[in-house]
């Protein structure tokens, strides 16, 4: 009993530091472990778990997420979704473009794509893209194809509307069941960073912090860029 009592007193202490805290103090030992012991290649795979958890819940949510949000919008809400989509769309590509072509960055990957080649054409892309589109949504969410996913997704929310409460309900739960999910592995980001902080400085040192904080500086003036000039256009 004494035990569990201080194993409780602990995790309430360790929930009640705030978690970007947490994260900055995972990044910083995990630093300091790859330079210190980067022959401890175990302490990687709590950053590939960390991802991993992440990749194969993320598609489930997005699906249940979708479905269960246009199954219960009006007709009268049409138009609010319609805008929002087209301003997340127009701000992301905007800043995208602008970003890429201003601060171009280049990162040093763990493992290259030897086996990617550039499409020939137009085509090529259209015929990419809109197989990915109508792509079997089982298969969609196994492999993350996100525009899959969310196709077979708004076309099932949309057919759903005609639903009972209760078919409407269960769906509501499920999301909600799986937004528990994602909080649960995203309280677990301070290891899952550590490790990936780990397995990088390990393989190319700190100097690899230099690319990643340029990436971050593009990142974040993408965001304060679609925030405070897009958006508000």
């Amino acid at each position: 009993k004494e035990r569990r009592r201080v194993m409780k007193k602990v995790f309430e202490t360790w929930n009640s530091i705030s978690l970007v805290k947490r994260i900055v103090a995972g990044l910083v030992i995990g630093a300091i472990l790859g330079l210190a012991v980067p022959s401890a290649t175990g302490i990687a795979i709590l950053g590939n778990v960390f991802v991993g958890a992440l990749k194969a819940i993320a598609p489930l949510l997005v699906f249940f997420l979708v479905i269960s949000s246009l199954c219960y919008s009006g007709k009268s809400h049409g138009g609010v979704i319609k805008t929002v989509i087209i301003m997340y769309m127009f701000s992301t590509f905007l800043a995208a473009v602008i970003s890429s072509f201003m601060f171009p960055v280049t990162l040093t990957l763990a493992e290259a794509s030897s086996d990617l080649s550039a499409p020939q054409g137009i085509a090529e892309v259209l015929s990419t893209l809109l197989g990915n589109i109508v792509a079997n949504p089982i298969d969609s969410l196994v492999n993350a194809n996100y525009i899959g996913v969310l196709f077979w997704a708004v076309l099932i929310g949309i057919g759903m509307r005609a639903a009972g409460e209760t078919s409407k309900n269960m769906l509501n739960d499920v999301s909600k069941a799986l937004s528990k999910v994602v909080t649960w592995i995203i309280s677990f980001a301070p290891f899952g960073i550590l490790g990936l902080v780990f397995n990088t400085v390990s393989e190319n040192g700190l100097a690899i912090f230099t690319e990643y904080g340029k990436l971050l500086a593009v990142l974040v003036g993408s965001m304060l860029f679609i925030y405070f000039v897009t958006n508000p256009i």
